[in-house]
């Protein structure tokens, strides 16, 4: 047939089961397993097929099934049960402010809208989730990718094969956003041509998620295919869909008539809808300075990874071609513009979108206090002048949408079990009673857990058995691998090397004698290595293979198409999840908090979240958190760490059994677990973070400078273009002070001309041997030889070897940061033994 459209009709649902519908297309479904239920009772053969999509589940209906459950009194209750909380739910939200834009590159709400590759995704989608949870006036931008995300098959030696199917927008949880009766649509301009997109908006909770596709009859078959796949290959193409997400989403914003204060980037893919916001404002009357500070103010990005190359950089050429003409709709010069996202890297410039990110925002995190740390060093260049820890990129730690992974009976249990305000104050601590969880139904409910994830792994494991054609021998196998009482590891994340899946195998021999030992362990693995990621793959592959060769197949079991769905059982099923990046390269890292939820133990490398939640009761450390020479160095410490605390720790635990059958060692480290990972790691407490620390600030930073006609941002403007232009002039330096005079005596003269000297400070700045950093203001003392004096003396408050120097920096009191701009100027580095102690 010669395809020229759809045509999708709904069933009309007998009165009693009409609420279904208004339920369906909202994503509320997906965190709530009684309204899941609903829709899987319509077809119970067919639902996991549906992937669990309950628009499918409607669409593929028969009249006479939904008859009879309209005629089922039970079915009808729960029915009227469900859409009465959906409505509570929805009424009963509050509308903070301010209003926020969101942006990313993916989002992982559930496994049926596979618009999502990993953390990143999952992050994405409970950043939104939690967002409806708590009432903020939050609007996401996303893209539609009509292929979606690939489903992985694993051939069986370890192979991974891609396979892209086509996802029919009208068969899942969207719908076409219209505006006077037809799809509303925008243009981003590409070289020789407007490339024309239309959106599709998901509803989640109260919280609007409009996902961009280009795939419409007018853009050309290449055009088309932009938003086909999320991280198609290939530079160009990836450009593209960055400025479709930038600047096709503001525009967007505006053609739906939404004014949002802050503008939230998670990641740097998003990075061009700066660049579109500054050119609304000169389009204004306003200089391209003040549309910067304006478009900056209201700002936030949020990195997501400690590897340079996870960060997007384009060629500069790449970028003019796309870009040609935007330093003129700015009012600057193609290097001014270019300046934006200039990175040098060892084989030239590039243009990088964090560093965009970054100049075009005034506030910025990563995930994790240590990924703070990592992220503070990598972007210091940005800030010359100031000490890595001075640099203001912040952190706060992810956290997962805790009803999204709860599996129900921990989540009955639960509610029987702490207070009846719990559930709506998920980050409050004192909320989790766990010391009133009894010991025998913890147990038997982690014993239900582990048994039906032995269960989903051997009904995968058939299908991926027989799929490959393995002969009957084989597929009769498959129904009997693992024990459902056997200690139960579970390993599964985005297959990058640095993430190490191959880590236990370092010592063979020792891993087979562990495995073979009196006290049985069995691991499940799970994970997708991205499409071009062909070290990645290799690990995979590698992974299969040693099991193999070590003829551990009964007792590792490698599964195929890692998604949400397979996600949650694992987190569920298994008695302790195990992790082991390459510190410090795991940025936050959240299947961990979700196993913790579940009551399942953390054994994990010294990295990410796991780096602040570890308190030595709640599960283990993998290694420590010393640094090493090479690479090999730290993979056999972390080797033979992993080796002695499974053999010597883990297994024991968990086999000590009490008089009554029940490892009670085991289940106190399960309630510390849950005590301190479910409030700390709950994506409320992280929207909550995000909300006080960085939304609240930046509307109001935003409001004030556009305040009677926008007097401070144009004082602010100024000021910054009048110190640009006259700082490479500015003088500084310091009179040696006398030598061992206690304490010590700082004279320091400044020239700055043309540089208001109330915006001028000069700062001692001194660190301890150990690292710990101390500034100290020296106060103005006047004007001497033809500069301005500051004075200031030091005592260090305790002994030991201190180095110091001395700085002059500009600063505006509109400023909320002193350290907005790095207008920074050393006198040089005078390096002094103050006290021996």
């Amino acid at each position: 047939m010669n395809v020229i459209g759809r045509i999708t009709a709904m069933p009309t649902l007998p009165e009693p089961l009409k609420g279904l519908l208004e339920v369906a297309y909202n994503l509320w479904w997906s965190w709530n397993p009684e309204a899941q239920h609903l829709f899987e009772q319509i077809n119970p053969s067919q639902w996991k097929r549906f992937r669990s999509n309950p628009v499918r589940a409607l669409l593929e209906a028969e009249p006479e099934r939904l008859q009879a459950l309209a005629e089922n009194a039970g079915y009808v209750g729960a029915v009227e049960a469900t859409v009465a909380n959906f409505r509570h739910y929805l009424q009963t939200r509050p509308q903070k402010t301010p209003r926020i834009a969101y942006f990313s590159m993916e989002y992982g709400f559930h496994e049926s809208l596979p618009i999502y590759s990993g953390g990143l995704g999952i992050l994405a989608g409970d950043h939104v989730k939690s967002a409806s949870d708590l009432g903020l006036s939050l609007t996401a931008i996303g893209l539609f990718y009509h292929e979606g995300y690939f489903r992985q098959q694993l051939t069986p030696e370890g192979q991974q094969q891609e396979v892209y199917e086509d996802l029919l927008p009208e068969e899942l949880p969207l719908q076409v956003v219209t505006k006077d009766g037809k799809p509303l649509k925008v243009g981003v301009e590409f070289p020789g041509r407007t490339v024309h997109i239309m959106a599709y908006r998901a509803q989640v909770g109260i919280i609007p998620v409009y996902l961009m596709s280009t795939n419409l009859p007018e853009n050309r078959p290449e055009d088309r295919a932009l938003t086909a796949r999320l991280y198609a290959p290939g530079q160009e193409i990836r450009i593209e869909q960055e400025m479709i997400l930038g600047i096709g989403g503001v525009r967007l914003l505006r053609a739906l008539g939404l004014q949002p204060e802050v503008w939230h980037m998670n990641e740097g893919h998003a990075a061009f809808l700066g660049l579109e916001r500054m050119r609304e404002m000169v389009a204004t009357g306003r200089s391209f300075s003040e549309a910067l500070e304006a478009t900056a103010a209201g700002a936030l990005f949020t990195t997501h990874t400690p590897v340079p190359a996870g960060h997007d950089t384009f060629p500069l050429e790449l970028v003019e071609r796309y870009l040609d003409g935007w330093w003129n709709k700015l009012g600057i010069g193609r290097e001014e513009f270019m300046a934006l996202g200039r990175e040098e890297k060892s084989y030239g410039p590039v243009f990088s979108m964090s560093n965009l990110a970054l100049r075009t925002s005034r506030a910025a995190g990563g995930v994790s206090a240590l990924h703070g740390a990592v992220s503070r060093e990598m972007f210091q260049h940005l800030w010359k002048g100031l000490e890595p820890e001075e640099v203001p990129i912040g952190h706060i730690t992810n956290g997962i949408h805790t009803f999204s992974f709860l599996n129900p009976e921990m989540h009955a249990l639960y509610e029987r079990t702490f207070p009846k305000t719990w559930a709506e104050q998920l980050h409050d601590p004192s909320q989790w009673t766990v010391d009133k969880l009894e010991e025998d139904e913890l147990w038997h409910i982690r014993n239900k857990l582990r048994a039906h994830l032995i269960e989903e792994v051997r009904a995968r494991l058939f299908e991926q058995r027989r799929r490959n054609g393995d002969l009957p021998a084989s597929l009769r196998a498959a129904e009997k691998v693992l024990d459902p009482t056997v200690l139960t590891i579970g390993f599964a994340r985005r297959f990058a090397t640095y993430k190490r899946a191959i880590l236990m195998f370092t010592d063979p021999e020792r891993l087979v004698s562990i495995l073979n030992g009196p006290l049985p362990v069995q691991f499940v693995f799970a994970g997708k290595a991205h499409p071009k990621d062909e070290p990645g793959k290799e690990f995979l592959k590698k992974l299969a293979e040693k099991i193999k060769a070590l003829g551990l197949e009964d007792k590792m079991i490698l599964l195929e198409n890692y998604d949400m769905g397979l996600a949650r059982s694992l987190v569920q099923g298994v008695d302790v999840w195990l992790n082991t990046p390459r510190r410090p390269m795991e940025a936050s890292g959240t299947s961990g908090m979700k196993a913790a939820l579940n009551g399942a133990l953390n054994f994990s490398i010294l990295d990410g979240w796991w780096a602040e939640a570890f308190n030595t009761t709640n599960g283990w450390a993998i290694g420590d958190e010393r640094t090493y020479a090479t690479e090999e160095a730290q993979d056999h410490a972390d080797a033979q760490s992993f080796y002695d605390t499974l053999q010597y720790e883990v297994i024991p635990l968990f086999y000590a059994r009490g008089a009554v059958g029940t490892p009670s060692g085991w289940l106190a480290m399960v309630r510390d677990s849950i005590r301190t990972c479910g409030p700390t790691y709950s994506a409320q407490r992280m929207v909550n973070d995000y909300h006080r620390k960085f939304y609240t600030p930046l509307a109001k930073r935003a409001a004030h400078l556009m305040e009677n006609n926008g007097a401070a941002l144009k004082e602010v403007a100024s000021w910054k273009n009048l110190v640009q232009t006259a700082w490479n002039n500015v003088k500084v330096w310091v009179e040696p002070p006398a030598a061992g005079a206690q304490p010590l005596q700082l004279r320091a003269f400044v020239q700055a001309y043309g540089i208001p000297t109330e915006t001028l400070q000069v700062e001692l700045v001194v660190r301890r041997s150990s690292g710990d950093l101390e500034v100290v203001a020296l106060k103005p003392a006047g004007q001497e030889r033809d500069a301005l004096l500051f004075t200031g003396n030091y005592a260090p408050a305790r002994p030991g070897s201190y180095e110091y120097g001395v700085r002059v920096v500009a600063v505006h009191p509109e400023l909320s940061s002193p350290r907005e701009v790095a207008f920074v100027k050393w006198a040089g580095t005078a390096v002094e033994e103050l006290v021996k102690g």
